[in-house]
């Protein structure tokens, strides 16, 4: 299922990007994905309504379609939310958002890169990662940066289909391992 859904946010966000594109309104839609994305990410509330089934596709319609005008969103975005909501795809919402930023950054010759601490990375850190990573593949990279303080300590960086996990969690995990099978 979860196949399914990418494949669906692949497509929106494919159709949403080319039509950006063509309109010159990459920049400002691209805002307004982000400042969606912001939304959910603040919002439990939020992203239980854009998932959940109990709300009717109307309802989600109307919340997302409020929040993206009180965001002063561009009307191609409402655009897409109405239509999301007339297709009963609200809750694809999220892949449409990474999808579409992840072309958005092609287009641009960058490469997403994540970057996941135990703790906040500090400005100075970030930079010094950034750097790291760009010299490393050549390119611009648009790092994203989260925070999981389950890993005890270190990183988990991801740059498109490679990921490194330098996270104390893992090496503690394989050092338990090791000691099973020993």
């Amino acid at each position: 299922m979860a196949d399914a859904r990418s494949d669906v946010a692949e497509r929106y966000a494919t159709a949403f990007f080319e039509l950006a594109r063509d309109e010159n309104s990459l920049e400002a839609l691209e805002a307004d994905l982000t400042a969606l994305e912001k939304a959910l990410a603040d919002s439990a509330e939020l992203r239980s309504v854009a998932q959940s089934p109990i709300f009717s596709s109307e309802s989600k319609t109307a919340a997302f379609t409020a929040i993206a005008q009180a965001q002063g969103a561009q009307q191609l975005t409402q655009n897409l939310i109405a239509l999301l909501g007339r297709n009963n795809r609200i809750s694809v919402l999220p892949g449409i958002i990474t999808a579409f930023h992840r072309m958005a950054a092609a287009h641009r010759g960058e490469v997403s890169a994540e970057a996941v601490s135990a703790r906040p990375l500090s400005d100075e850190q970030t930079k010094a990662l950034r750097a790291q990573i760009e010299s490393s593949v050549g390119k611009a990279v648009n790092l994203v940066t989260s925070v999981d303080p389950s890993l005890l300590g270190g990183l988990i960086v991801k740059v498109g289909s490679r990921m490194v996990d330098s996270s104390l969690r893992t090496k503690l995990n394989r050092l338990q391992q090791t000691l099973k099978e020993a």
